[in-house]
């Protein structure tokens, strides 16, 4: 039984080498294959990536990327209310990667503010949805900031002017995210009846405010502008 089993082996030896050479040079082939279907896909995929982001701006769901930040803004107003600065650093650091929120924030400053076309010192007054997703990919907090364009604004009831200084687009959508970032963390330690600059508050609230107070008896007001008052040296 033996000799049997090494005669078979001597007379198939060369045929079972040849099917395991073919079998290896079949997997060698078709590993070939796949990393070369691997990198056209990629490359396929890069492609449909930067087609999405270039070309779609305007289907992006903003109701629901809204619905996400301020979830977050919640998140970060609730810690900061219980006094865990740990934890709303942490939540404002994933804030301001978020995708979604470089988003919002891009599309304020281009498409809602009142001031979008206002150029800086690089001339650039809007963007298209191309320009829109680029400076969304590009946009960190780690790039210095361009110098603002200094423009001279009239005062009201007056000949007077003051300055006011325009950054440029990207600059301005940095800003944007940051404010994103740092307006729930202090909303909750701000004061109940301040109405300067506060998100869902306007001069209306403080008219009523102050009716409110004054309703009851007579009060005094003190209408003061003390800028006039303060000595400038330079």
């Amino acid at each position: 039984m033996l000799q049997a089993t090494t005669k078979w082996m001597l007379r198939n030896g060369k045929d079972c080498l040849k099917s395991k050479s073919l079998w290896e040079s079949q997997r060698i082939s078709k590993r070939r294959h796949d990393d070369l279907e691997g990198k056209a896909i990629s490359s396929n995929a890069k492609a449909m990536s930067e087609l999405k982001t270039t070309h779609e701006w305007n289907k992006i769901p903003w109701r629901k990327l809204e619905r996400k930040l301020f979830k977050l803004q919640k998140r970060i107003y609730q810690a900061s209310s219980r006094g865990d600065v740990k934890t709303v650093h942490k939540l404002q650091r994933l804030l301001m990667k978020s995708w979604g929120a470089k988003c919002i924030a891009v599309r304020r400053v281009t498409q809602e503010n009142s001031g979008k076309k206002t150029a800086g010192v690089d001339g650039v007054k809007s963007l298209n949805p191309k320009q829109r997703s680029k400076l969304v990919q590009n946009l960190k907090l780690s790039q210095k900031a361009k110098p603002t364009r200094r423009v001279w604004i009239p005062k009201p009831h007056g000949k007077e002017k003051r300055p006011l200084g325009i950054p440029v687009i990207t600059d301005r959508a940095v800003q944007a995210l940051v404010k994103s970032a740092l307006e729930p963390e202090w909303e909750a330690h701000f004061e109940p009846n301040s109405y300067g600059f506060r998100p869902g508050r306007s001069c209306h609230d403080a008219i009523g405010a102050i009716f409110n107070a004054i309703k009851q008896g007579s009060k005094y007001v003190l209408d003061a502008d003390i800028a006039k008052c303060v000595r400038r040296d330079s």
